[in-house]
């Protein structure tokens, strides 16, 4: 190719990253697939285990303090130990603690496998992101994190519709699957992904202690654990407030959401390149934004339309964000600490998931206005809050 052509589409948007980050990205992509247990799990175990409504609660509790304990760990271990034998180990104890949940029977044995799986099933994420930030161009990386991101969602899009059917013939398939998936990924990443931690670790004076002084990334954080209070609303309040307070059926509800995996599907891979050439701290900015402005609109939804015009709104603000914060997380960490930095962005995200129930909840018994503006209101402070950090980030 001269340098008066231009590349063509496919070349803009795939080509230029290394091999080793496409086999990352397909095993993403195929562990994505089988993500068939967890959207499941509540079903699952009333159901199948008989369980009453307060154990499936205490049992997700659980999980929820595995997953916040996981990304920091995960992230020591990333640096320590490095970047593939992290991933390729967590996700083959995630294969066995699958199979482990699937066969047991007792309330204590699940609740000790659910432990369990909160504490490995993304312990893949800290080790994924370093391994992006030392593959891949700081030029690159933001179209890189979003092909990821990319990945996850058709991946998830997928395997929730077969999960559905799958579960009417037994769950056990859900359980082999998933627990195939996950072997597939480690195997992938393991013989074709190189380990690219720094052979100089530059030890002394490293770990946590390091990450919890960094001030601008402890803000960075807070502006994250924002985001992610704005998005989980998506998987716990918002199907509670449409179909039991607006009144949609889960059929009308589910249709509407189908709009968020297809735009993202469709849109985001055209975009993608456009917005990493754009500041990252604006540009997240901007997405935490229009995330917020459409969570706010929720408020005044009172038909399967209405609902899916916010979730178009606030799915524009997604795909904005998407890669953008990984990018940023890259900046931030020096080379022998992105497991770390990586892990308390992690964290972040785990406590956003135990959180958003608990105080969606809460404002939603007060008023649905009070969920929906309050949400959009935390969405607004982000996104001021990242502002307010993107010339420190921009020094950086």
């Amino acid at each position: 190719m001269t340098s008066s052509e231009k590349p063509g589409f496919l070349q803009s948007r795939l080509g230029g990253l290394p091999r080793p980050f496409w086999a990352l990205w397909s095993g993403t992509l195929v562990n994505r697939l089988g993500t068939m247990v967890m959207p499941f799990t509540g079903v699952y175990l009333t159901q199948a285990r008989g369980l009453p409504l307060a154990a499936v609660g205490a049992v997700m509790a659980v999980f929820g303090v595995g997953s916040l304990l996981s990304q920091l760990l995960a992230g020591v271990l990333t640096d320590r130990i490095g970047r593939r034998a992290t991933l390729a180990g967590g996700m083959l104890a995630t294969a066995v603690t699958m199979l482990a949940l699937g066969y047991s029977t007792s309330l204590p044995a699940i609740l000790v496998a659910m432990f369990a799986l909160g504490l490995v099933i993304d312990a893949y994420r800290p080790a994924s992101n370093a391994l992006v930030a030392d593959l891949v161009s700081p030029a690159e990386r933001p179209r890189a994190y979003g092909l990821l991101f990319w990945a996850i969602n058709l991946g998830y899009a997928v395997g929730m519709t077969a999960g559905g059917w799958l579960a009417r013939l037994g769950f056990g398939w859900l359980f082999w699957i998933d627990a195939a998936c996950c072997v597939i990924f480690a195997v992938l990443v393991w013989r074709a992904v190189p380990e690219t931690r720094p052979a100089d670790r530059q030890e002394t004076g490293g770990g946590f202690g390091v990450v919890l002084r960094d001030r601008l990334m402890l803000g960075f954080t807070a502006v994250v654990l924002g985001n992610a209070l704005v998005y989980s609303q998506t998987f716990t309040m918002l199907p509670v407030a449409m179909t039991s307070v607006v009144g949609l059926s889960t059929e009308q509800f589910g249709m509407a959401m189908a709009l968020n995996g297809v735009l993202i599907v469709i849109v985001q891979p055209l975009v993608s390149g456009w917005l990493g050439s754009l500041d990252p701290s604006r540009t997240f900015a901007l997405g935490l934004f229009v995330m917020g402005v459409g969570f706010a609109l929720t408020a005044f939804v009172t038909t399967t339309g209405w609902l899916a015009v916010t979730i178009a709104v606030w799915t524009a603000g997604e795909i904005v964000t998407a890669g953008i914060a990984g990018t940023i997380v890259a900046t931030l960490a020096p080379p022998h600490l992105r497991g770390r930095y990586s892990g308390l962005f992690g964290f972040a995200w785990s406590a956003a998931a135990v959180l958003a129930p608990l105080l969606g909840g809460a404002l939603l018994e007060i008023a649905p206005s009070a969920l929906w503006f309050t949400t959009g209101g935390v969405g607004l402070v982000s996104a001021v809050g990242m502002l307010a950090l993107g010339p420190a980030i921009r020094r950086r």
